[in-house]
């Protein structure tokens, strides 16, 4: 028998986006600044409650996001990156974020949506080093987005969904040194992408002159798992992982 003094409590949904691109060299993030209480005028991540006509949470994934960037589902790469849904997380009640990560390349300067005052890019450093203080828990969902997009550039092709539909060796490896926020050897980085069998094809187009020798162009192959694994430097990942202790 039901216990009459139990009553569910109200629990809202809503979807936010860890949206992530290149530009002029360094990992960005999109923030809004936000036009409504809570948090009016604080920077937050962009999303948005599901809408009650029975939305599926990944069409309001994609729905935030052409609403934020006007990108279409197939210009893009998402993913489901966590739910997160501390009690305390929100103060108008009990709300629920599943969150996702947005991935492409070459985004143009945001347009703020309905219930934003502003949007702009922010180098993801500023989040990472708590420079900027974020609206409900948002610091940790943009942490953990990033830090997702790190570790996959390990062991994934998710590098080329910065990457135009075709790109050189040379702009693979700024795509890596942006978003793990470090240098690396050229001849070391040519030698392990070139390993990793599958990773990227040469594209059809040839190649391309960008001022010196004629840059030799290639698009993602047909593997999405990366074998042998292009691991991101010690240094890089020893300082991630101080900087999270601190926190």
């Amino acid at each position: 028998m039901e216990d009459e003094r139990w009553s569910p409590t109200p629990v809202l949904l809503t979807v936010d986006l860890v949206i992530l691109t290149l530009r002029e060299g360094r990992l960005c993030v999109l923030l809004v600044e936000r036009g409504e209480d809570p948090f009016r005028g604080m920077p937050a991540l962009p999303g948005g409650f599901l809408n009650h006509d029975g939305e599926e949470i990944l069409d309001a994934a994609h729905r935030e996001l052409n609403e934020e960037t006007a990108l279409t589902a197939g210009r893009v790469h998402l993913e489901q990156l966590g739910t997160y849904g501390d009690s305390g997380r929100d103060p108008r009640g009990r709300v629920v974020s599943v969150a996702h990560l947005a991935i492409a390349p070459g985004l143009p300067d945001p347009v703020a949506g309905t219930d934003a005052a502003d949007a702009a890019w922010v180098p993801a450093e500023a989040i990472l080093s708590g420079e900027m203080e974020l609206a409900f828990d948002h610091h940790r969902i943009a942490t953990d987005g990033i830090e997702r997009a790190r570790s996959k550039l390990e062991f994934s092709s998710l590098a080329t969904a910065f990457c135009g539909e075709t790109f050189s060796i040379a702009e693979l490896q700024q795509v890596y040194e942006a978003v793990w926020g470090t240098e690396l050897d050229t001849r070391n980085f040519y030698r392990k992408v070139q390993a990793a069998k599958g990773f990227i094809i040469p594209a059809a187009s040839g190649r391309r002159t960008t001022g010196g020798r004629p840059a030799r162009l290639y698009q993602a192959g047909p593997k999405t798992v990366l074998f042998p694994p292009l691991i991101r430097p010690a240094s890089s990942a020893t300082e991630e992982a101080a900087r999270g202790e601190e926190e």
